[in-house]
């Protein structure tokens, strides 16, 4: 498709994620996007993180669009994936510098992973103290397709005041969110020249007919340049390289019209994703919020229309639209009806969680959410609370599905679970300022077993009398360790009818029960209980006598039997940049990790897999420390493996 072609005919509804790392200023480009078509949205703290995802639409020379901030931080990943599902095209923001570069490597595989075609906007230009091209060079070789750079910076006194267009040899200075042409500096023709030749080789390994012109040196025309370039930026197999300074409105005009001529209609990623083109109305949630606004309260259902339109109040797929909604200048707008392609709220889809899929259709993925890496356990500060923390959890978990409830079993314990320390505060704080509930925080208890180390005979006996029937019961009982991860074991040796047969059912759940909690406060593992030989008397045995008797024979037996405290041991595995594989060696073995080997992380080329044993009393705050020692690249995931005899490390 010609440069003129995509002017001639508005394409209709597109979207765009904006994600870049935290503090890179991709909301400050969000809202100078939105800024410069008209609907400045609305920010209270412009320095506050972005926590979750902004949708805001607009338009720009007569077409649609809506834009999605993603967060910034490593810890509201799984935000920016959903994100990412549901638009047209990316732009991946970073900073102007070779040397804060860190997390652009997952973010370009983020995207690419996707599916989608991107472009890189390097914002606060007017900070840059190196070259572009530097940048460019250092992110090339995270990138799986070629990175062209369109643009060179014209410097006054050191400072970027404008740029020079690649393709079309124009220089511009920066006006503001405009920029009026200039001329071309003199300096900067043989770098033009050049990085001009760059960007027509690269194209040209997509064109046949550009190819040719290469190889024969026939300089090929602006327009002839321009329409390969769109067409590959469009596809996906190319990525531009722009720049500018969104906080002072400088390469925001360029950057809207290199949107509006490059990023490809809503039907061709509808067409990517294998949605068909005719065929009832589809829809997939992408983000889910239960608002509470003058303008709506209640639950809405963020939602990418992959095909056919929708309109207020019709069915969809058997329930009924509650109402639909776009974001302009920060509010909450309802309107009659959207388009396919259009991202919009939806009303009242009580029934639908996030990634679902409403129309008929089940082949559109969305991400699964992460493993969590970190945990608080929490209790109501007043138990009549209850209730309402877990109607409040469950609403949270249904915005966020990376946090998640965990009922500990074990430990008796309620853990709300997710991503880091920012990620849960984030929760806690939404607990307590939206829903008004006041909660306890503490670190999860680690589950320990016991066990013991040697087998040990003990007999008990009950004799009680209280005038009427008493209590009698005699036990000869074999308490011994059993190999790890053997579990509990009763074994009736009783002949003769030492013990009547139907008391020796009791004896077997007395000393179940018994094993709860051993000599040192936790629960035994591992061991075999024999009941050896026995006494009743016909008038006063009974099964609670027998119970009584071994409880107690078998708790004195643990205490004899040289106890040991066990500590789950979990099988890890830290994802790292092979840079930081070292680091993340040291840091496994420093807590106490056995580690078994490392290999390439498949798929990930420059990235390791780093396998170890490690306690999971070592675990509570590994992510923190994992992300400070490899610039919050770091990831892990964990397993149980096995019990071990614990041997030092953190307090019990």
């Amino acid at each position: 498709m010609t440069r003129s072609a995509w002017k001639a005919e508005p394409a209709g509804p597109r979207s765009v994620a904006i994600l870049g790392p935290y503090g890179c200023g991709k909301s400050t480009l969000f809202d100078a996007l939105l800024t410069s078509a008209g609907v400045a949205p609305k920010r209270q703290n412009a320095r506050a993180m972005s926590t979750e995802l902004r949708l805001g639409h607009c338009t720009f020379m007569g077409e649609p669009w809506a834009l999605v901030d993603c967060p910034g931080s490593v810890e509201f990943a799984y935000e920016t994936a959903a994100g990412l599902t549901a638009v047209d095209f990316a732009i991946i923001v970073c900073d102007p510098s070779a040397d804060r570069l860190a997390n652009l490597p997952v973010l370009l595989k983020a995207v690419e992973e996707a599916g989608l075609p991107h472009l890189i906007f390097i914002n606060k230009i007017d900070t840059l103290a190196g070259q572009v091209r530097e940048i460019v060079a250092a992110l090339q070789p995270y990138s799986s397709y070629p990175l062209v750079q369109r643009q060179i910076p014209i410097r006054e006194h050191d400072a970027v005041t404008g740029y020079v267009d690649v393709v079309n040899e124009r220089a511009y200075h920066y006006c503001g969110e405009d920029s009026e042409r200039v001329a071309l500096p003199n300096e900067l023709r043989a770098p033009e020249q050049e990085a001009l030749a760059g960007l027509t080789e690269v194209l040209a390994d997509h064109d046949d007919a550009l190819l040719e012109k290469v190889i024969e040196d026939i300089a090929p025309s602006a327009d002839e340049i321009f329409a390969t370039l769109h067409k590959d930026q469009a596809s996906g197999t190319i990525v531009q390289v722009l720049f500018g300074a969104a906080a002072r409105g400088h390469g925001i005009f360029r950057l809207w019209k290199a949107l509006r001529h490059d990023v490809p209609p809503a039907s061709v990623t509808a067409a990517r994703r294998g949605v068909a083109a005719s065929g009832d109305p589809l829809v997939q949630i992408f983000k889910t919020v239960h608002a509470g606004q003058a303008a709506y309260t209640g639950k809405l259902s963020y939602a990418r229309l992959w095909r056919g339109g929708l309109r207020d109040s019709a069915p969809l797929d058997g329930a009924r639209i509650g109402g639909l909604y776009r974001f302009v200048n920060g509010d909450i707008l309802r309107i009659q009806a959207a388009e396919p392609g259009e991202l919009v709220a939806i009303g009242r889809l009580d029934e639908a969680p996030t990634g679902a899929v409403i129309g008929g259709e089940a082949g559109l993925p969305f991400p699964r959410p992460p493993a969590p890496v970190y945990a608080f356990a929490i209790a109501a500060k007043d138990r009549k609370d209850d209730v309402k923390l877990s109607g409040a959890l469950h609403k949270l978990v249904e915005e966020d599905p990376s946090l998640s409830i965990v009922h500990a079993r074990e430990t008796g314990e309620t853990l709300l679970c997710g991503q880091g320390e920012i990620h849960l505060n984030g929760a806690l704080e939404r607990l307590a300022s939206t829903y008004n509930c006041q909660i306890n925080v503490a670190p999860p208890k680690v589950a320990y077993k016991e066990t013991i180390k040697q087998a040990v005979k003990q007999h008990a006996r009950l004799k009680r009398q209280t005038g009427g029937h008493g209590q009698f019961a005699d036990v000869a009982l074999e308490v011994a360790p059993r190999p790890r991860g053997a579990g509990f074991s009763f074994v009736d040796k009783i002949v003769g009818g030492a013990v009547p047969r139907q008391y020796i059912p009791s004896v077997g759940e007395a000393a179940e029960e018994a094993m709860q909690k051993g000599p040192l406060g936790y629960p035994v593992v591992d061991v075999e209980v024999t009941l050896v030989d026995g006494g009743f008397h016909s008038v006063d045995s009974s099964d609670m006598a027998f119970r009584t008797a071994t409880r107690n024979g078998v708790v004195e037996a643990l205490a004899k039997a040289e106890p040991v405290l066990l500590e789950p041991i979990e099988r890890v595995t830290v994802r790292v940049p092979n840079r930081f594989t070292a680091a993340a060696q040291r840091l496994l073995s420093g807590r106490r990790g056995q580690i078994l080997g490392y290999a390439e992380h498949e798929g990930w080329s420059g990235w390791d897999d780093v396998e170890a044993l490690v306690p999971a009393s070592e675990l509570g705050d590994f992510i923190l420390q994992l992300r400070a020692d490899t610039t919050g690249l770091g990831s892990f995931t964990r397993q149980f493996d096995h019990l071990a005899e614990a041997r030092g490390g953190k307090a019990h």
